[in-house]
């Protein structure tokens, strides 16, 4: 107390019990902070400065005044104005100038805004040196020594009342302080402002400890993990790329080094920008600000780069994902360029570990990756599908097929379609789905035979096998190193693309719509599909055992066989929506060649060697129960063929030795209702020929006469041969489709009237 009072030093002549009253007000026992101490330390440092300022009096003076008057919880704005007022009062008491008294008070009121970041003094708007050096020597209090700093800003918390407002409040002001200049004067800043740093650096890790922070920061690691993830993810993508073509067909001297260069960029770059993102300097700024620049001149090169469409020449998957990389790695520069350009002095100081920082690192990684997974691996895919098809024809409405009566004439015959042939030919409600080379699918009017629509793909040169499936709404087509695509049946427009897992899945049955996957060493999977690809439900049954299955309209029959094990193979009855297990039995027989027909599955019994079967057997497809058993006559000795034809089953075989010498076949028609033979009809053909059975229940096939082709029908009213004009290919199948019956040309498909 007495050297504090020693610094008063006649400051004012005749002010000593003034000098003895300021005293007293700064060591009140009352008081909790802005103590003695804190004065002292002000003064002292007023000391070093005060040749700078321009009325030293003045200063001083404000110095001893401008927390003479303090109250408990008070703010520096209260207490300054509070302290203006008092030496606005006492000072005329001791003849002070009125105008050094304005100064005085002046000079107090602005020590109530210290944490507030100060404007650059490098090149202030307005030169105040007396505010200046004040309150510069006022925040010398930050650069006193740590153990009197840790007293004083634990005296200041105490006095601000709640501790935990308390510790909020000062981590807020200490955070200002670091943003800003400390000191505003040059001199300052040379002999204070190192050490004040440290104190706050000091002061804000014992807030972070004592203050709960469990979000704080994660914006900060938010960044940093995109930034590191992203690139990451971009070195995935470029690797994917590099096992992709750029166009399809491949060219020989496609260059395959760029996608390997990428990857190995983005790996380094997922280095580099860790650091980049955690550091405020203009170096970081400038390798992530590279890192950005590198992926906008990639991206403009790829996309300048991508080949163009036409018949011909297709679009590469390592297109879509070469751009995916490029923007992956333009994100995880720019995600380390707003890191760096966020983070300030102080941001280094955030906690290390807390719950929001921990979950930003956890939760990045897993957002990257989905976004591989469900957005850029579909987005590049759909990339691909929809640059390389193209839909061509007209919209004219559908025309209606007229049943086939087989007078030996033709009804239409289609264009030229290289490679093609009737017995590719699928039928569904808007014409006649015929697929071609080269990844084509062209639909044909029923009446007409004219081009509707043609559906083709520039990445695939092989030829799709097709189905009709949805009551014949759709074509249902599988491309070569593409899947299923599901094109309506009326526009030849691509509904849907099936999921990449179902690629190698086997169409089991196409209405309704069934397919199988193979597995080695385990179980066969069977699965009832929608349209669109997506699984209604799966059947697994066990090890070692293949899945047969045929379905009706509500029911799918299946037939499993036991290749290892005490099992015996068994019958099991599914409901079609559900998948639902409705029934299962023992099957001893190794049933054959079902067949769906009137609600019911029929089976051939097997005859032991001989490829003709014992009897037919058909089952209630609900309930598993047997409706009827049709005996096979013994003399039957050929392939015993099943076809439904409205409610009638058609079995198509010879009498007889199945030997070439025997040219006769037999068509015998089933009343599925009942089991009972509805009428049989023999005809010299021979039973090695190919045949189709119309919607009606004829049977037809083609024969090589001696001088022409001949269409031969078996039907309920017998047998009859017909010519066929010239240009009809005989050693091509013949195709029923409903009862209109197509048969081959030269590159074309012929309708017979």
């Amino acid at each position: 107390m007495v050297e504090l009072r020693a610094r008063w030093d006649q400051l004012v002549p005749g002010s000593d019990r003034l000098a003895d009253e300021l005293v007293a007000r700064y060591v009140d026992r009352n008081r909790r902070a802005y103590r003695d101490t804190y004065l002292d330390i002000v003064l002292t440092a007023l000391d070093s400065l005060i040749q700078l300022s321009t009325d030293p009096t003045s200063v001083r003076l404000a110095a001893w005044f401008h927390r003479a008057v303090h109250e408990p919880g008070g703010t520096p704005a209260e207490d300054a104005e509070a302290s203006a007022r008092l030496a606005e009062q006492v000072l005329p008491q001791y003849a002070v100038p009125p105008i050094r008294i304005a100064e005085v008070a002046r000079l107090i009121r602005l020590t109530g805004d210290l944490a507030a970041p100060p404007p650059d003094a490098y090149a202030p708007p307005r030169r105040d040196a007396n505010g200046d050096v004040l309150l510069d020597a006022v925040n010398a209090v930050l650069a006193a020594d740590p153990s009197r700093y840790a007293n004083h800003t634990a005296e200041v918390r105490r006095d601000a009342g709640d501790r935990k407002t308390a510790l909020e409040q000062r981590y807020d002001e200490v955070r200002k302080l670091l943003d800003g200049h400390l000191y505003r004067t040059q001199l300052a800043r040379q002999r204070l402002s190192p050490v004040a740093r440290v104190n706050l650096e000091s002061e804000l890790n014992r807030l972070d400890s004592e203050l709960p922070a469990p979000w704080r920061g994660w914006q900060q690691a938010a960044l940093t993990a995109t930034a590191v993830f992203s690139a990451i993810a971009s070195a995935v993508a470029a690797i994917a790329a590099s096992g992709a073509s750029w166009q399809v067909p491949a060219l020989e001297d496609e260059l395959g080094w760029p996608p390997v260069v990428l990857a190995v960029v983005a790996f380094f770059s997922a280095l580099l920008l860790f650091r980049c993102a955690r550091s405020a300097s203009q170096r970081a700024r400038l390798i992530a600000g590279a890192v950005v620049a590198t992926a906008v001149t990639g991206l403009l090169i790829a996309w300048a780069q991508v080949p163009r469409v036409n018949p011909a020449v297709g679009i590469g998957l390592r297109v879509p994902l070469l751009i995916s990389a490029l923007l992956l790695l333009l994100l995880a520069g720019a995600a380390a360029l707003v890191a760096s350009l966020l983070r300030t002095r102080a941001a280094r100081f955030l906690p290390s570990r807390n719950v929001g920082q921990q979950l930003a690192w956890l939760l990045v990684p897993v957002v990257v990756a989905l976004t591989l997974l469900l957005i850029v691996q579909p987005l590049a895919r759909n990339y691909v599908l929809s640059s390389n098809e193209r839909v061509e024809g007209s919209t004219r409405p559908a025309g209606t097929a007229s049943p086939s009566t087989l007078d030996g004439e033709v009804a239409w015959i289609s264009k030229s379609m290289p490679g093609t042939g009737a017995e590719e030919a699928v039928g569904t409600r808007y014409g006649i789905a015929i697929p071609r080379q080269s990844g084509v699918v062209e639909m044909l009017d029923a009446s007409t035979g004219a081009l509707r629509w043609r559906y083709s793909r520039s990445d695939s040169d092989e030829k799709p096998n097709i189905v009709a499936t949805g009551n014949g709404d759709y074509v249902l087509a599988e491309f070569a190193d593409i899947g299923y695509v599901l094109l309506d049946a009326n526009t030849g427009k691509r509904k849907a693309v099936w999921p990449g897992r179902t690629r190698d899945h086997v169409i089991q049955q196409a209405e309704p719509l069934l397919t199988g996957e193979r597995v080695s060493r385990g179980s066969d999977k069977l699965r009832g599909v929608d349209p669109d690809g997506h699984d209604r439900w799966t059947f697994e049954p066990g090890r070692c055992t293949s899945i047969g299955a045929v379905a009706t309209t509500d029911t799918v029959v299946t037939f499993l066989g036991r290749s290892c094990g005490d099992e015996t193979d068994e019958m099991v009855g599914l409901d079609l929506k559900s998948g639902k297990k409705l029934w299962s039995k023992e099957a001893a027989d190794n049933y054959l060649r079902p067949v769906a027909v009137a609600g019911l599955v029929v089976v051939a019994e097997p005859g032991g060697d001989s490829d003709a079967p014992v009897a037919l057997r058909a089952i209630d497809a609900r309930t598993g129960e047997t409706k009827w058993r049709w005996q096979v006559p013994r003399g039957w000795a050929c392939r015993t063929l099943l076809n439904a034809a409205g409610k009638y089953l058609m079995v198509v075989d010879c009498p007889g030795p199945s030997g070439p010498e025997n040219r006769r076949t037999l068509v015998t028609a089933i009343d599925a209702t009942n089991g009972r033979t509805a009428w049989q009809t023999t005809a010299p053909v021979s039973p090695r020929t190919k045949v189709t059975v119309t919607a009606d229940g004829r049977v037809v096939s083609l024969s090589r006469g001696a001088d022409a082709c001949w269409v031969n029908v078996i039907s309920r009213t017998g047998f009859r041969q017909v010519r066929l004009p010239t240009g009809i290919s005989c050693s091509r199948d013949v195709r029923a489709i409903g009862n209109l019956v197509l048969t081959s040309g030269s590159d074309t498909v012929i309708a017979l009237r």
